[in-house]
């Protein structure tokens, strides 16, 4: 079974992640893994810690001479900006650094603190923080390299920044935002292709793909909705219009025109592409920031603020890319099994050959 872990704060040495279940024999492609952990930190928008961080994964156990062993693997990615906090808090003579009692609306602040007990925000918002996903992204690059067995690639793109569909219009939406220290959210697609069908099951709600992969996607930082092809859109349209209709060619197999259903019927993937739209909301750090109640005196006052983004939908699309990686590197896995990668090859294969029959 393909998991993971991750650990480390967002100010802390470092970020640390733990893969269990990859098969052994699966060659890693290092460069690609940094590549897609520099895709997250890009997009305009993003703050002044993309300018510090220069994200890349050290592989410390699973892997020898670039292969995975079939044992744990594990992963650290180290914060620069670590140093630059202990040197901020040694000029100003702080052992643990000035307590945060501001909460942020929007944010895991209060409910954090109320509920572990904590009397410094920053005991929450250090491990709350989207700086988190950095490790997500690393554990997903290692799953496309897994799916990719099965001939699976995974694109994601920016729909909407703020309203503004255009890449002009949505770096302009941005950059007033910033100007009067507000922020903005958006929406994004991620598609996977091509994805044999039977992935998923209808037997238990908890099997079902579109439910893996709705539940993936919405843990990431600021995702507030999910939907699989048309969606929302399904409310106002009759039956005659929304579901795709089934062909068979013997060269092709069964198949269909449209892809209403975003490549997945029943919690079953179908043979289509898987086609997901999230929405971001916007960030709750504001430089100029909303109301909110200090947790130590219950005085009203200004929310804290942080260094933070104006927008982060695009690096938002590639963390999703990651979570779904993960979720179809998990179902193929539970469908085909295999402690090595050329038993997963030879299974995949002959599922292919016996649904083409």
């Amino acid at each position: 079974m393909f998991r993971f872990l991750t650990a480390g704060e967002s100010h802390g040495p470092a970020l640390t992640a733990i893969i269990e279940g990859i098969p052994a024999g699966l060659q890693l492609d290092f460069d690609q893994i940094n590549a897609d952990m520099a895709r997250r930190q890009q997009g305009f928008g993003r703050g002044g810690r993309m300018k510090i961080e220069k994200d890349k994964a050290e592989i410390t156990s699973g892997v020898r001479f670039g292969s995975t062993l079939g044992s744990p693997l594990t992963m650290v990615i180290s914060n620069r900006d670590w140093e630059n906090w202990q040197e901020r808090m040694a000029v100003f003579g702080q052992s643990q650094g000035t307590e945060i009692t501001a909460p942020r609306p929007g944010h895991a602040d209060l409910p954090g603190v109320l509920k572990y007990q904590r009397q410094d925000i920053r005991d929450i918002l250090e491990r709350a923080s989207a700086r988190e996903t950095a490790a997500r992204v690393a554990v997903g690059a290692i799953a496309k390299q897994l799916i990719a067995v099965a001939g699976i690639t995974i694109t994601s793109s920016v729909l909407t920044i703020g309203g503004a569909q255009t890449e002009t219009e949505m770096i302009e939406a941005i950059a007033k935002a910033k100007t009067a220290g507000d922020s903005l959210g958006g929406i994004f697609q991620v598609m996977a292709s091509p994805v044999m069908p039977g992935l998923g099951s209808h037997v238990q709600w908890d099997r079902r793909l579109d439910t893996r992969l709705a539940a993936a996607v919405m843990s990431i930082q600021a995702i507030k909705g999910v939907e699989f092809g048309a969606g929302f859109a399904y409310a106002n349209l009759p039956g005659s219009q929304v579901h795709d209709e089934i062909y068979y060619e013997s060269k092709q197999g069964y198949y269909r025109r449209t892809n209403n259903a975003g490549g997945i019927e029943g919690g079953i993937s179908n043979g289509e592409p898987i086609i997901l739209k999230a929405v971001m909301k916007a960030i709750p750090t504001l430089m100029k920031p909303l109301a909110t109640v200090d947790i130590a005196d219950k005085t009203a006052i200004k929310a804290n603020t942080e260094r933070s983004d104006v927008c982060a939908v695009a690096a938002a699309a590639v963390v999703a890319e990651a979570m779904v990686a993960i979720v179809l590197a998990q179902s193929l896995l539970e469908k085909f099994g295999g402690d090595s990668i050329e038993d997963l090859r030879l299974a995949i294969n002959n599922y292919r050959i016996r649904i083409n029959e």
